[in-house]
C-alpha cells in the first residue's frame, strides 16, 4: 500500500502582467495558483506519487478554486481546513532582456497566516513516507516558524523523511532578520534532506565560509552541516548563472554524507518561466529517492524536471515521469508523433 508526500505551506493565488509587460501597463492580470509545496506537491502527483496538500484556505469562491486546480492534478486535497482570513497572493512582473523579473508579495492576515496550526499533519503522518515544507513557511511570522519547527519534529517522531528547502526571500524575513539564524537551525535539527547551498546553511550556522568559489564555500558548509545536524543525510541545490532574464545556464549538484554528485551547466535559452524551478528540482529529488535511484540517477532526474519547468508558464510542472525523463536522455526536438 503506497505511502503519501505530505507537503505542507501556504496556498497562493499569483497575478502577473500579460507577455513581458509592466503591472497594470494593460488593465490585465493573469491569475494562477501558485505556492512552493503545492508546486512539489503537483509535480510529485504528476510523477505518479500519492501526493497530499496541508493548508488553510478562507471559504472563498477563489479558494475553493484553487483547491479544484490542485485535484485537476491529482494532488489529495482532504487536508486542507478552512479558516477566518483572506487568500495571500503574489504579483509578478517577469524580466526580459535585461530587465529582472519582480515579485511582490501581499501575504498578511490571510488564512493560512492567522492559522497555520490548522493544518496539524499529526493526523496525518501514520499514512505519510515523506514531509516536505519550506523555508517559506517560518518567514512568514513567528507563530508558522513555531509551527513549522513543531511540524518538522513530529514528522521525525513518526519516522517519516523530512525535506526542507531553505527558499530564503529576504522580503518575507524583512523585520525579523535576528530570528532567522535560530529559527532555520531548528528546521534544520529535524531535516533528512536539504534543499539549499552556502547560503542557507550561513544563515542557519551563524557564519560564513571560505572558498575560492561558490562550489568551495557550499563544500565547507556542507561539511559544517553535516557534523552540526545529525539527521540531514543529503543536501541538493542547483547552481545558475544568467546571462539575461530568458538565457540562463543551469547545474545541479548533490551530496551525501559520503558521495558527490553533479551535473554541469546546460544553457536554457528562451526561458518561458522560471519560477517554480526549484520547486520542480525539489520534487525531482524526492521521486529519485522514493524511487530508490541511484544519486546520479536521481541527481539527473531533479535537473531534468528543473529544465523543464523553465518552459511551461506558472508555478506547477504538470508533466508525468516519463517526460522527465526523456529529458534526460536527450531525445531529439524532433515532433512526437
Amino acid at each position: 500500500m503506497r505511502k503519501t508526500i505530505l507537503c505542507l505551506g501556504e496556498i497562493l493565488l499569483r497575478l502577473s502582467p500579460p507577455g513581458h509587460e509592466l503591472l497594470l501597463q494593460s488593465p490585465q492580470l493573469r491569475a494562477s495558483i501558485a505556492g512552493a509545496e503545492a508546486n512539489v506537491a503537483v509535480a510529485l502527483a504528476s510523477f505518479g506519487h500519492l501526493a497530499r496538500m496541508l493548508s488553510v484556505l478562507p471559504e472563498l469562491a477563489i479558494a475553493q478554486a484553487a483547491v479544484a486546480e490542485l485535484r485537476r492534478h491529482g494532488v489529495d486535497t482532504s487536508a486542507i481546513a478552512t479558516g477566518e482570513g483572506r487568500m495571500g497572493l503574489f504579483y509578478l512582473v517577469p524580466g526580459a532582456v535585461r530587465r529582472p523579473s519582480r515579485v511582490e508579495y501581499d501575504r498578511r492576515d490571510s488564512a493560512f497566516v492567522r492559522a497555520p496550526a490548522l493544518a496539524d499533519p499529526k493526523p496525518w503522518l501514520s499514512a505519510a513516507q515523506w514531509f516536505h515544507i519550506s523555508g517559506i513557511t517560518p518567514a512568514l511570522g513567528r507563530n508558522c516558524a513555531d509551527f513549522a519547527i513543531e511540524a518538522a519534529a513530529s514528522a521525525q517522531q513518526a519516522d517519516v523523511q523530512v525535506s526542507f528547502d531553505g527558499n530564503y526571500r529576504s522580503k518575507l524575513w524583512q523585520g525579523r532578520e535576528q530570528e532567522t539564524p535560530a529559527i532555520l537551525r531548528a528546521m534544520l535539527e529535524n531535516t533528512n534532506v536539504l534543499f539549499g547551498d552556502e547560503r542557507d546553511l550561513s544563515l542557519a550556522l551563524g557564519k560564513s565560509f571560505n572558498g575560492a568559489t561558490p562550489f568551495d564555500r557550499s563544500r565547507h558548509a556542507i561539511d559544517e552541516a553535516f557534523r552540526t545536524f545529525p539527521k540531514l543525510h543529503t543536501v541538493a541545490f542547483s547552481t545558475r548563472a544568467q546571462l539575461a532574464s530568458n538565457h540562463q545556464t543551469y547545474g545541479a549538484d548533490m551530496f551525501t554524507r559520503d558521495t558527490h554528485c553533479q551535473i554541469a551547466p546546460v544553457d536554457l535559452a528562451g526561458i518561458v518561466d522560471r519560477i517554480g524551478t526549484g520547486d520542480a528540482f525539489a520534487a525531482g529529488i524526492i521521486h529519485g529517492k522514493l524511487m530508490e535511484m541511484a544519486s546520479q540517477q536521481t541527481l539527473a532526474f531533479g535537473h531534468a524536471a528543473a529544465c523543464l519547468k523553465h518552459s511551461i508558464p506558472g508555478d506547477f510542472l504538470p508533466c508525468d515521469a516519463g517526460t522527465v525523463s526523456a529529458l534526460i536522455g536527450n531525445e531529439a526536438l524532433d515532433v512526437k508523433r
